[in-house]
């Protein structure tokens, strides 16, 4: 199929589906400066459940370490009652609901976990697991009519991309919340720095750079079947089950460029390798350069690293004008300057656990309340085909547009032969 019978195919215009999502990043930039942030300036104690609030049922699918540590800042804030969870190993399923109180009827695991949590009464589903499964899960549970909030990357495919954005229409259809959990943007030192680059007193952008620097993960031999890489984050070494260190990792720093810009690249083109010395089960590279190419000329550099060479790692947002510079960061400070004189400066504070506080505070409120326009969801999709772009940019060793991208609709293949269903 041509890319534009594809288009038409698929109901866009031979632009397609990258002027679909700047308009709907237009709406979400909008939004996440006003509605959805409002949380990061109120005091600790607004961030939390009215006492005497309703107890919104929430079922928890994914139990590993990030899982496990959301699922308390759940149950922290109050407004929510854990009376569901799953796992895909049973011993992890059954620690969680130990630690919840969750009676063991209501304690599942396997590969169709999930789908017993979304069947048991929950109104609310906290989705948690290596992202090849999202859109199945995600799907299911707006079918099921149950709010989402889920982790990031929303998929590790194109297809995956396109299933979470038709869900989040649905849910949208259907007055449900879907919720995708990134923190950088909820922080108000963040927000300050955002709102002065689009205030447009930097002057046309010259230049914008993200990085993405981590530790990685091990990458254990492979065994018999895919169960052994669902552990302990190993999954971040594969690309069909966590999209490769670009899309699992690196996408902090460029769903900031989607944020700031409102917009997304038309083309990529990059180099990328394998420099971990044993990487005896996984095929994600831990090493990428990529130039990003915007419509409208700007020039977009991302690199990264996920080596145990230094410490702390980073995830930053820089921006280049004629005139000034600004950054924004994940740990450290954000900042702008002109001409040489540092207009401003603070620290971003605690954002891993402060992020994610905020946004549960702000999911309840939309569960209760609305408005169920999703609009996190948008920008989502954006920065995580922006993430599968500049890798397949990396691996295929040439420049590859998001029109071919898109119109490929390639679909990662998943061996899930010998898991438990």
């Amino acid at each position: 199929m041509s890319e534009k019978d594809w288009c038409r195919h698929h109901g866009f215009d031979r632009r397609g589906f990258l002027e679909v999502m700047t308009a709907g990043m237009g709406m979400a930039g909008s939004w996440l400066g006003t509605s959805q942030l409002s949380a990061a300036h109120q005091a600790a104690d607004q961030l939390v459940a009215p006492r005497g609030g309703r107890g919104i049922k929430l079922g928890l699918v994914g139990q590993g370490g990030r899982g496990r540590w959301i699922a308390r800042l759940f149950q922290k804030h109050g407004g929510y009652q854990i009376t569901a969870v799953a796992d895909y190993f049973p011993e992890v399923a059954e620690a969680a609901a130990q630690e919840f109180g969750v009676e063991k009827k209501y304690c599942f695991s396997g590969l169709k976990g999930y789908q017993k949590v979304l069947d048991s009464g929950v109104e609310a589903v906290v989705l948690k697991t290596p992202p090849c499964f999202f859109p199945e899960h995600a799907k299911a549970a707006v079918e099921a009519g149950v709010h989402v909030y889920m982790a990031k990357p929303v998929a590790v495919d194109v297809p995956g991309c396109l299933t979470i954005q038709e869900a989040a229409q649905q849910a949208t259809r259907k007055n449900r919340v879907f919720f995708v959990d990134y923190q950088m943007p909820t922080d108000p030192v963040n927000q300050k720095v955002a709102e002065f680059i689009r205030s447009g007193q930097l002057g046309p952008l010259a230049r914008v750079t993200t990085v993405g620097i981590s530790g990685g993960h091990s990458d254990p031999p492979r065994t018999e079947t895919l169960a052994s890489r669902l552990r302990g984050l190993i999954w971040d070494n594969d690309i069909p089950l966590g999209g490769g260190y670009i899309v699992s990792f690196d996408i902090h720093a460029i769903d900031v460029a989607v944020w700031v810009l409102g917009r997304t690249p038309t083309a990529a083109q990059g180099a990328c390798r394998i420099v971990r010395p044993e990487p005896r089960g996984g095929d994600s590279p831990d090493v990428f350069s990529v130039i990003f190419e915007y419509e409208d000329g700007l020039l977009h550099d991302h690199w990264s690293q996920h080596l145990p060479n230094r410490t702390p790692g980073e995830l930053s947002f820089k921006v280049f004008s004629y005139t000034g510079h600004a950054v924004i960061n994940y740990w450290g400070n954000s900042a702008y300057e002109i001409r040489g004189e540092k207009r401003f400066e603070g620290a971003v504070e605690n954002l891993y656990e402060a992020g994610a506080v905020r946004n549960i505070a702000d999911f309840y409120r939309a569960v209760l309340e609305g408005p169920y326009d999703n609009l996190t969801v948008p920008r989502a999709v954006s920065g995580c085909l922006t993430c599968i772009l500049g890798r397949e940019a990396c691996l295929r060793g040439r420049r590859v547009t998001m029109a071919e991208l898109l119109a490929e609709k390639r679909k990662l293949p998943l061996d899930l032969t010998g898991l438990v269903e």
